[in-house]
C-alpha cells in the first residue's frame, strides 16, 4: 500500500513539473512572437515614415509660419516639450512645421527633435533677419549659403576674442547646395532678381540693433545678414547628415532703427519667406510627379493612357 501511494505521489509531482515546464515554453514563445511582432511593427511604420520623404520646416517664431499653416492640410499634431509639431501635406509634399522659438538653444532643441521622431529628408529654416550686406534693403531675401556662430568664443579683460572654428574644427556650416538653389531660383520668380542675394548669414544670441556691429559681422566673418537660429540648425543637421537651407526675408537693417523697422515690416517679411518655402515645396512635388512618368512620354499621353487603361478594366469585368 505504501509502494503504491509512493508511485501515485512521485507521478503527481512529475505531471506537475511537465505542465510547468510547458507552461513556461509557451510563455516563452508568446513572448518571442510578440516581439517580433512589435519589431515588424516599428519597422514599418519607420519605413513608412522614411519613405514619404518629409519636409521638416521650422521657424523661431509663430509668425514665420503663419501663412505655411493656413495652406497646409494638417493631419495631426504632436506635442514633445513646450513645442507643437504640426504634421500633414503642403503644396503637395508631406511636412512637419514647428515654431521652435527664439534663439540657439530652442531652434537645436527643436530640430533635433524633428529629426529624431520623424526623420525627414530636408530640413528649412524660414524666417526673418536683419540685412548686413551693403546692398541687402528691407525685405530683400538671403538664402544662405553658409552660416557662422559670431557670438562664440572667450571673454577676456581685453574685450570678447572669437574662438568659433574650435567648434569641431569648423568655422562655417554649408547649406545643402541643391536646396540654395531651389530657394533662390523661387525667390527670383517670386520677389525678382534684384531683391534675392546668397552668402553667409551670421548667428548669435543678440538682436543686432548696432551700425559698428554690422560693419564687424561684414569685415570678420562677411555675412550679408544676421539673426540668432540658423548656425545652430546648420551644425545639428550636419552631425546629423540631413540636408539643409536657411532661408531669411529682411525685415530691418541691423542697425539703430532696427527695432522700428522690424515692428514694421517683420509680419510682411515673414509672409514672402513662407512664399519661398511653398514655391520649392511645388517644385520638388512637380518634379517627383515627373518622375513617375515613363522616359519620353508626356505628361499627356500618360494621363491618356492610365485612362484608356481603367476603361479596358471596367469593360472587360462588365464581359
Amino acid at each position: 500500500m505504501k509502494k503504491i501511494t509512493y508511485i501515485r505521489s512521485t507521478l503527481i509531482m512529475l505531471l506537475t513539473v511537465c505542465f510547468l515546464y510547458a507552461g513556461c515554453v509557451y510563455a516563452e514563445s508568446a513572448e518571442t512572437e510578440a516581439d517580433i511582432s512589435g519589431a515588424e511593427d516599428m519597422t514599418i511604420e519607420t519605413e513608412a515614415k522614411n519613405s514619404h520623404d518629409l519636409i521638416a520646416i521650422i521657424s523661431a517664431m509663430d509668425n514665420e509660419i503663419e501663412l505655411l499653416l493656413e495652406h497646409a492640410d494638417i493631419d495631426h499634431e504632436d506635442q514633445f516639450g513646450n513645442k507643437t509639431y504640426h504634421v500633414g501635406t503642403l503644396c503637395g509634399k508631406p511636412v512637419i512645421i514647428v515654431r521652435a522659438g527664439i534663439g540657439k538653444i530652442d531652434a537645436a532643441a527643436g530640430v533635433a527633435t524633428l529629426l529624431n521622431m520623424y526623420q525627414p529628408s530636408d530640413v528649412i529654416f524660414t524666417g526673418i533677419a536683419g540685412g548686413v550686406g551693403d546692398s541687402t534693403k528691407v525685405l530683400d531675401l538671403v538664402v544662405a549659403t553658409d552660416l557662422v556662430q559670431h557670438d562664440y568664443g572667450v571673454m577676456t579683460n581685453d574685450g570678447f576674442q572669437w574662438s568659433g572654428a574650435t567648434i569641431g574644427g569648423r568655422k562655417y556650416y554649408m547649406c545643402d547646395p541643391e536646396l540654395v538653389n531651389l530657394a533662390h531660383d523661387n525667390a527670383v520668380q517670386i520677389l525678382g532678381k534684384e531683391h534675392v542675394f546668397e552668402g553667409t548669414i551670421a548667428t548669435g544670441d543678440q538682436f543686432i540693433s548696432s551700425e559698428d556691429y554690422v560693419r564687424t559681422l561684414q569685415e570678420d566673418f562677411g555675412a550679408i545678414a544676421c539673426e540668432m537660429e540658423g548656425a545652430a540648425i546648420g551644425k545639428i543637421c550636419m552631425e546629423y547628415e540631413v540636408p539643409f537651407v536657411v532661408i531669411r526675408s529682411m525685415s530691418d537693417k541691423a542697425d539703430g532703427k532696427a527695432h522700428e523697422t522690424y515692428t514694421n515690416m517683420g509680419d510682411i517679411a515673414a509672409d514672402n519667406s513662407c512664399k519661398i518655402v511653398m514655391g520649392m515645396l511645388e517644385n520638388m512635388a512637380a518634379e517627383e510627379a515627373a518622375s513617375d512618368i515613363p522616359d519620353g512620354q508626356p505628361v499627356e499621353a500618360a494621363e491618356t493612357e492610365e485612362a484608356l487603361t481603367e476603361a479596358e478594366a471596367v469593360e472587360e469585368k462588365a464581359a
